[in-house]
């Protein structure tokens, strides 16, 4: 039988990855997918560049086109990024029948919807595994392993940049920007960090699990998103104090009004598993109503932890190539037409337990006037530490957890209180999940 022809778009630390696996491992690989699999063109900008891979073998070429427009090219994979040039080349690569393999998780939250209705129409596959959470095969543990299930919700660490920058501010007492400027040293995070450190990569991998998990379309435009550039150490040591750690989850939950789907920072009991996955590394928890609770952990990132999901993904359409289009494995699990409408909540709809911490004047009476807004709000108190102020001054910080209640409720409560005279600045407020 002949080698399955694969042609590569952007050969830089994922291509080269994908390249050394399929090398290294060729046997066993071809073993499993029942054919061999070669890869005979990569496109990069600079073909002259020196590169983590072996490309003797390989035609370079830094026209894009030349590849996607190939005959014999059976499987485009679309390394580039961006979401602009890549979803032409990808559109204009499934119109010419080729089957796509993908780690842009920026390209399936943003344009997935349409790119899924064109590879239908066309009778081809289009597999991301690599787009969330690097070397981990979540997306293959949602879409099939999990399939017997109704997914009640899903949380995880899916950007190892932000988890870095919370670990290192706990275990050696840093500041964020400090953390940060290491990060970026370290080439964690980039020159603008922004997509990281404020939520917007998650976001974009949490879209993708939210429609896995339950069957609804990409809807990145609806995830609620919050960095965590406000997180101060004072925060990391009381949540510690508490019993918590604070991590930077994406959070998907369905309930009976519809679904949520945010990103923030947010305290976890240090018990659990999820709360004691530090550095760059992810994990993702999986709540199913017949298995329960299951954790996936692994390496969020990196040439060959990504490049090992990307070869999956390659494996898993040679083993289909001749088979019936009509019973693949649908692109976001449940069939086309059986994509519900379910709506994803505003963020003012969320329910969630709060930490709190706030500025306030050493002086009898606060704490009630406090308290009583938080009770017209219907929000209970579930703990409360009152530090002591330092020398001199006379103001003492006050940090309280609270039991669940509405985020419209948190944020007409915020309000009230930041505007009383006895409280100075803002409040820092973070969102607490027991994940149980």
């Amino acid at each position: 039988m002949e080698a399955v022809k694969i042609g590569v778009l952007g050969l830089g630390t994922v291509g080269g990855g994908v390249v050394n696996i399929l090398k290294r491992n060729a046997k066993e690989i071809s073993r499993r997918a029942g054919r061999e699999i070669i890869v005979t063109c990569a496109s990069a900008r600079d073909i002259t560049r020196e590169r983590i891979c072996d490309t003797q073998d390989i035609e370079l070429t830094t026209d894009s086109l030349e590849i996607i427009n190939n005959p014999e090219i059976d499987i485009v994979l679309e390394l580039m990024g961006g979401t602009t040039l890549a979803k032409d080349l990808v559109l204009q690569a499934i119109d010419n029948g080729k089957h796509i393999v993908t780690a842009n998780k920026a390209l399936i939250a943003l344009h997935g919807n349409e790119i899924f209705v064109k590879a239908s129409e066309k009778g081809v596959m289009v597999l991301f595994e690599a787009a969330v959470a690097g070397g981990i095969p979540i997306i293959k543990a949602i879409r099939e392993g999990l399939s017997g299930n109704q997914i009640e919700w899903l949380a995880g660490i899916i950007n190892g940049t932000g988890n870095f920058i919370l670990t290192e501010m706990r275990d050696k007492g840093r500041d964020f920007a400090d953390v940060l400027a290491e990060a970026q040293a370290l080439g964690y995070a980039e020159a603008d960090p922004t997509f990281d450190v404020e939520g917007i990569d998650a976001g974009h991998k949490l879209a993708i699990l939210a429609s896995l998990a339950f069957g609804i379309p990409l809807q990145f435009e609806k995830v609620f998103t919050e960095g965590i550039t406000k997180i101060t150490r004072a925060d990391v040591e009381y949540a510690e104090e508490l019993g918590y750690r604070i991590k930077h989850l994406g959070i998907a939950r369905k309930t009976a009004q519809g679904i949520e789907l945010r990103v923030h920072p947010t305290l976890i009991p240090a018990k659990r598993l999820i709360a004691n996955v530090d550095g760059v590394m992810n994990a993702v928890l999986v709540q199913g109503d017949a298995v329960g609770p299951t954790l996936y952990y692994g390496a969020g990132a990196g040439a060959e932890p990504t490049g090992s999901a990307v070869i999956s993904d390659i494996v898993d359409v040679v083993r289909v190539l001749s088979g019936d289009p009509e019973h693949r494995v649908p692109h976001l699990a449940f069939q086309a037409d059986a994509i519900s409408d379910i709506p994803v909540l505003p963020a003012e709809q969320i329910q969630t337990a709060y930490y709190l911490r706030l500025s306030a004047e050493d002086k009898p009476g606060v704490l009630a006037d406090v308290t009583s807004i938080l009770a017209k709000h219907n929000i209970s108190i579930e703990a409360l530490i009152q530090k002591e102020p330092l020398e001199g001054n006379t103001r003492l910080p006050v940090i309280m957890l609270t039991q669940t209640t509405l985020e419209k409720e948190m944020n007409a409560a915020i309000t009230e209180i930041e505007a009383l005279s006895t409280i100075t600045g803002s409040i820092s407020r973070i969102r607490l999940e027991t994940l149980g």
